[in-house]
Parts: structure tokens; C-alpha cells; sequence
């Protein structure tokens, strides 16, 4: 019996109860978040961004890094109906349903572990443990060729379909304006990427410098996985708000012609005895 008490205290600890790190909504009072008070000391006073770290971090991050994330979450969210996870909006759009319901089918089909959000823990992983071999004295061609022998890849690097990576691109340009330097996860990701650019003709990917530039900011992996898990919400919403502008059912739509059966053979069914 006693074994059994001690097995369930912590669920007793819990009984009726909810305890929170985050805050709360005392009537007649404040709605407080991390010890502040949203109305009085954050509405008008941060970003939606910044109010998103903090919630995740508990920390109110600087407006530039928030503004970074902010670019961040532009770079994911193209107005592109051929996006699978925009695909489920525009489906959903043009069979009538609610956007609540639409844009939610878009971030769920977004999470994966291929792409969008579940790509993270692989690219940051990847590059922490490279910042701490090359530390421990491990040379990059070593770094990369045990990572090419346990995956066949290199995570955070190359890109299905297409050569290069735009978003890099404009989110180099975006931390130069905000006033931020490399540091030591990004300066190694683009030595890495150089590497491969020369062997493999390979570079870094949007994921791969976004995990890098984040680790040097001292963002976790659980906490970049928290907040990226909106990023492709405005594409979703582009999609979805063109298909419900259309009529029902008009989003690719096809004929009984359009589908090609390639199983066996009309044959006879025997008759009824």
C-alpha cells in the first residue's frame, strides 16, 4: 500500500489543481504573463513576435530578433496552392469548410520529418554537435563524412527540386540590417556549406542557417520547435481564402475520364446458382 502512495503522489500533488510558470487571469485584477501584466505592460509595448518567445522562453526577446523570426515566418508562407500543406486549405476552400478548420489541415499537414517543423531537431542537432566536435579538434571533412556514413545526409543542407535557397538569401540580408554578426554555429554552417558547395555541389538550406543563427541567439531546439510550429499559417491562409472565393469543388477538379485504371481485366462473374 505504501509502494502505491508513493507511486501517486505526484498525480495527488496535482489533484484539482492547476500550477502554472506562465501566469494566469486573476478576475478583477490582470491577466498576467511571466510575472507582467499583458494589459498594462505589454499590449501596445511588444510584438506579436516578441510576445511569442516569451511565452515559449519566458523571455522577451530584443525587437531585432523578433523581427528576424518575423522574416522567418514570411520566408515559409508563399501563396503557392502546389505547397502540400497549402494544398489542404485550398481543398478544404473550395469544399466550403471554415477557415479554423482549413488552416488547421494546413499546419497539420506541414509537420513532418521530412519538412516544415519536424526538420528542426535534425538541422539544430547536426549543428550543435559539429560547433562541439570541431572545438574538440575534429576536422570538417571528418565532421561531414561521419554524417554522410550514419544518414547518407547532411541536415539543414541541399533542397528537393531546386539548386540554392532564396530564403537564405534574403535572411542574410535581414540580420545585417537588424545589426547581427555570425557566431559560431553560423560562421561553421557556411563553412560546411562551402565544403559541400565544392564536393557535392550542395549548399545550405532556409532550415539549415535559421537553426544556426538561432543556436548562436541561445534558442533551444524545443523552443525553435514551439515556435515555428505557426510558420506556414499565412500561406495556408492565402490558399484558402482564393479557393473559398471560387465555387465549391473548383479547385482541380476532375472527370471520371481523368482517372486511369490500371488493375486486371473485365472478366465474368460467375453466375448465381
Amino acid at each position: 500500500m505504501s509502494s502505491n502512495k508513493s507511486a501517486y503522489r505526484y498525480w495527488d500533488h496535482y489533484r484539482n489543481r492547476i500550477y502554472s510558470r506562465k501566469g494566469g487571469w486573476k478576475i478583477g485584477e490582470a491577466v498576467y504573463n511571466h510575472g507582467y501584466s499583458m494589459m498594462d505592460e505589454l499590449v501596445g509595448e511588444v510584438s506579436f513576435f516578441q510576445l511569442l518567445l516569451l511565452n515559449i522562453t519566458g523571455k522577451i526577446p530584443s525587437k531585432n530578433l523578433a523581427d528576424w523570426l518575423e522574416g522567418c515566418f514570411i520566408c515559409l508562407s508563399w501563396p503557392d496552392s502546389r505547397i502540400w500543406c497549402n494544398q489542404m486549405a485550398a481543398l478544404a476552400g473550395s469544399a466550403g469548410t471554415k477557415p479554423v478548420a482549413a488552416v488547421s489541415a494546413g499546419i497539420m499537414a506541414s509537420d513532418s520529418l521530412l519538412y516544415g517543423p519536424g526538420v528542426i531537431p535534425h538541422c539544430m542537432n547536426f549543428i550543435t554537435e559539429s560547433v562541439d566536435a570541431k572545438q574538440q579538434g575534429f576536422e570538417l571533412k571528418t565532421i561531414i563524412e561521419q554524417q554522410l556514413n550514419r544518414t547518407k545526409t547532411v541536415p539543414g543542407y541541399a533542397r528537393p527540386i531546386a539548386k540554392g535557397d532564396e530564403r537564405v538569401i534574403a535572411m542574410r540580408e535581414v540580420s545585417k540590417q537588424l545589426g547581427f554578426t555570425p557566431g559560431t554555429h553560423e560562421l561553421l554552417a557556411e563553412e560546411i556549406s562551402d565544403y559541400l558547395a565544392d564536393t557535392i555541389e550542395e549548399s545550405i538550406n532556409f532550415g539549415g542557417y535559421m537553426v544556426a543563427f538561432l543556436a548562436d541567439q541561445g534558442i533551444t531546439v524545443d523552443e525553435l520547435t514551439q515556435i515555428s510550429a505557426l510558420w506556414v499559417s499565412a500561406g495556408v491562409q492565402a490558399c484558402y481564402a482564393e479557393a473559398i472565393d471560387r465555387p465549391a469543388g473548383s479547385y482541380l477538379p476532375l472527370r471520371c475520364s481523368d482517372v486511369i485504371y490500371t488493375g486486371v481485366d473485365d472478366r465474368a462473374l460467375p453466375a448465381r446458382e
